[in-house]
């Protein structure tokens, strides 16, 4: 049995007749009619008798009009009840943490989305390296993380992020490795390299060349991709990264790493830290869209 049906038929009761209630209702008195017909057809009850062109409820009329007074003001206090919840527990704020990488727009969209249907929730996003990011994850300093692998993440909860982030190398389009589709180990020995400090992705390097770290020519580390654009540029050197996650200017091309090197994103948090109800709320959202 439909609630619409019974408001329906709640309105016929107190208005008295069908034409007079489809008017209340704003919609033709043949829609109602059908409607009250449909109503009675599957209780197989007549609910009402007509007397002086008025409607009258039978005894089976006057039972269901009272049932469904119940429901109806149950079902309104139910949906009160979760305007209420949603005011009390997903007004808020968020903070987040994110590198630079192609993940960054899925961050984008599940924000979107959650803002849309929580507009009362604020946030704000810290960008940098995924170790400045873990620092201030550990001091709780932000809520939730998006981290690029490789990255020890045994002390926090993660669910891993569907785009998988390519590597290569970043080279001014002057430079003689712009005419190959490809960079290959061997590509990378003398050549002089910008490298991101952290530790993880040296190593990451290290491993795909099949050299100790000490044996390529790195010239220069760095954090944010955003500074080494123009010494890319210059040819000072070429710049170990993932694709998409330097702004590319004009005099620079992306080449990706044969064999294949690609990792994920992850969101993360800690594990022993109590998240706020508008933290878990956000978190449900990302299990929704990717953990199935």
């Amino acid at each position: 049995m439909e609630i619409r049906l019974l408001k329906y038929f709640i309105t016929i009761a107190e208005e008295g007749t069908v034409s007079q209630a489809a008017q209340v209702l704003h919609i033709t008195q043949p829609t109602l009619s059908r409607q009250l017909k449909e109503l009675e057809t599957d209780l197989d009850t007549q609910l009402f008798t007509r007397q002086k062109n008025r409607l009258h409820l039978t005894e089976a009329g006057l039972f269901l009009k009272s049932r469904a007074e119940e429901i109806l003001e149950l079902t309104d206090q139910t949906q009160q009840e979760f305007i209420d919840r949603k005011k009390q527990l997903f007004s808020g704020h968020i903070a987040l943490g994110c590198v630079e990488a192609d993940n960054s727009d899925t961050l984008s969209l599940i924000l979107e989305e959650f803002i849309a249907d929580y507009p009362e929730v604020t946030f704000s996003i810290y960008t940098e390296t995924s170790d400045d990011i873990v620092e201030r994850l550990d001091k709780g300093l932000i809520d939730l993380a998006v981290l690029l692998e490789p990255i020890n993440t045994a002390k926090y909860h993660k669910i891993v992020l569907p785009r998988t982030e390519r590597w290569g190398l970043l080279v001014s389009s002057e430079s003689f490795l712009a005419e190959s589709d490809v960079v290959q180990p061997v590509d990378l020995i003398g050549t002089p390299l910008l490298v991101s400090g952290r530790p993880d992705v040296q190593q990451l390097v290290a491993d795909w060349v099949g050299r100790p770290l000490a044996n390529l020519n790195i010239i220069g580390n760095y954090n944010l991709s955003f500074n080494i654009i123009s010494l890319v540029q210059r040819q000072v050197g070429s710049a170990v990264c993932i694709e998409g996650a330097p702004q590319y200017g004009t005099g620079t091309k992306f080449i990706p790493f044969a064999p294949a090197v690609q990792t994920n994103c992850v969101l993360a948090w800690r594990r022993e830290r109590e998240t706020s109800p508008v933290v878990r709320e956000f978190i449900h959202y990302f299990r929704r869209a990717f953990e199935n």
